[in-house]
């Protein structure tokens, strides 16, 4: 490899993990040292903290970044579709099976898998995918066909596997199968210094009236924030102070406000603030939503912006896992993927 390759190499992988903190510079080392081989690779870390870009950015600097890359949710898939999903099916082989289909194994042939929140997956699931990572075969839903795959494998979790394999769910052999090589891929929070370069990023493909700056205050109250969604909070966040505040700078109160998911819609005052009390302005604010004649309410939508803003308000608290967000809005997890459908909300990588 050229001096020039070399350096395009580095640039590539710095556009994907974005930032200058010690833990990003370390975690970039390693993804190029692991890149080398055809390991299998678990990457552990918080819901939201970027672990499929990492499993991505190996891909990339491997020798397998020509082939195709697959990534799958194991956590999104219902128990009954899973193997159907990793490993195809025939047709005819269960109700709904119209027609064949070939699994994330056999579309990955020759590239790289990843399969994210692996902890997640069935007890009994986790035997047949250790049985293929030994083998490297598998066998279609319905058919005796044993058929040979190359890939690698780069699975994820938030869970604590350790504690997994204590309590019986999770088998011992198969995280020793997944994790030859094991890579901590850190929080937010142990990297704020990354914040303005990640808000950079975030506003690259923004138009330029819709971007916003932040000034000092405004950053340093980013920086003291716990961020428990980790990146994907911040990317909601950039996404919600260009919606309400484009082309605007932002100060600490804004920041606080952008924050507080009950202020998520409020919009600064045009006249200053000190010209009306407290009392006053809530009282406008209760007015502007009073129907009256010549002023009528659009209930249907007051309604459907509130529930859209509970169920990212949910998603977010829950770090992505919507079984875990249905049970914070007391819903059931298939009437919480469908309102999720009719509202566009999109299942983000973690």
């Amino acid at each position: 490899m050229t001096v020039g390759q070399g350096k395009d190499a580095q640039s590539a992988l710095e556009t994907l993990i974005i930032g200058q903190s010690p833990a990003v510079q370390q975690l970039r080392e390693m993804i190029r040292r692991v890149a080398r081989s055809n390991a299998s690779v678990l990457l552990c870390g918080p819901s939201g903290s970027g672990k499929e870009l990492v499993a991505r950015a190996i891909h990339d600097e491997g020798v397998r970044s020509g082939k195709a890359f697959s990534a799958i949710n194991c956590g999104a898939i219902p128990g009954d579709l899973i193997e159907s999903e990793l490993f195809g099916h025939e047709k005819g082989s269960f109700t709904g099976a119209h027609a064949r289909r070939i699994g994330h194994f056999e579309a990955s042939d020759g590239g790289t898998l990843f399969l994210d929140e692996i902890g997640d997956m069935r007890f009994d699931m986790q035997v047949k995918l250790l049985r293929v990572l030994e083998e490297r075969t598998i066998v279609r839903v319905g058919s005796s066909e044993v058929r040979p795959v190359d890939i690698r494998l780069i699975s994820a979790t938030h869970q604590d596997l350790g504690a997994a394999i204590a309590g019986g769910r999770f088998r011992e052999d198969l995280f020793f199968r997944l994790g030859v090589v094991v890579l901590q891929v850190p929080s937010l929070a142990a990297r704020v210094e990354d914040i303005p370069a990640l808000i950079r990023h975030f506003q690259r493909q923004m138009p330029a009236d819709a971007k916003c700056r932040f000034d000092e205050g405004a950053i340093a109250l980013l920086m003291q924030h716990r961020w428990p969604g980790n990146v994907r909070e911040l990317r909601n966040f950039v996404e919600r102070a260009s919606v309400l505040y484009g082309g605007e700078t932002l100060g600490a109160d804004d920041v606080a406000m952008l924050f507080d998911p009950t202020a998520a819609l409020a919009l600064r005052p045009a006249a200053p603030a000190a010209d009306f009390s407290h009392d006053e302005q809530q009282a406008a604010a209760s007015f502007a939503k009073m129907p009256a004649p010549g002023r009528p309410i659009d209930l249907k939508r007051e309604i459907e912006t509130i529930e859209l803003e509970q169920i990212h308000n949910a998603l977010d608290l829950a770090d992505g896992i919507i079984s875990e967000a249905a049970r914070l809005l007391t819903l059931k997890r298939t009437t919480l993927i469908e309102k999720m459908r009719k509202y566009g909300v999109q299942q983000q990588a973690a």
